[in-house]
């Protein structure tokens, strides 16, 4: 009798918490080592800041790990340490609950890290205004985030990433292909330029 009751209160405390910021926090507790506490990043291991980001935006970005459109290929690094992360989220509720959390805290507009021409970045961002607008806040409708609060080494790494077919390549990954077709003609110095003028919009 007493194994039964014991794996019948096993069964009752391994149900979820509901849905909502305190399951959120919970499981953020796993993404803390790389994002930091209050979700800042760390530049040294390619983490970037979450904190403040849509919802919306942090769920599009765990689903794709889980579906395999990011964090699969062998050039990027970070997706391929992030995919694994996210696949722990695997319960009804965990994403919503984990990204509502990240999205609840403070937005942080990491310090500028490249050196790039801004104003021949204005001309090149003239393509980006349609998806992520003119004042770089993203649309929710097109899956575009709002760029201004990511750290622009990570927009490098990510514009490279789509340029050579680590993101966007995935016929499933219908938003990341309009994001690599748009860099296709970009080298590097124009990245920088546009992400330049990009930190200008802040």
């Amino acid at each position: 009798i007493i194994p039964i009751l014991v794996l019948g209160t096993a069964a009752c405390d391994a149900t979820p918490p509901p849905v909502g910021l305190a399951r959120g926090k919970e499981l953020f507790e796993t993404c803390a080592p790389c994002h930091g506490p209050a979700a800042v990043g760390n530049a040294e291991i390619a983490a970037p800041s979450i904190a403040g980001l849509p919802q919306w935006y942090i769920e599009d970005q765990l689903r794709g790990l889980q579906a395999g459109y990011r964090g699969k290929h062998s050039d990027d690094l970070p997706g391929l340490r992030m995919r694994p992360m996210a696949v722990t989220l695997n319960r009804p509720g965990d994403i919503e609950s984990v990204a509502e959390y990240v999205a609840s805290l403070d937005p942080s507009f990491p310090t500028s890290t490249l050196h790039g021409n801004a104003g021949a970045g204005a001309e090149s961002y003239v393509v980006c205004v349609a998806c992520h607008g003119e004042d770089g806040l993203g649309n929710q409708e097109l899956h575009s985030p709002p760029i201004v609060q990511l750290d622009d080494w990570y927009l490098l790494a990510q514009l490279r990433n789509f340029k050579s077919g680590a993101r966007g390549a995935n016929p499933g990954d219908v938003w990341g292909t309009t994001m690599r077709v748009n860099t296709l003609a970009m080298n590097d110095q124009a990245m920088q330029d546009v992400i330049a003028y990009v930190q200008t919009l802040r």
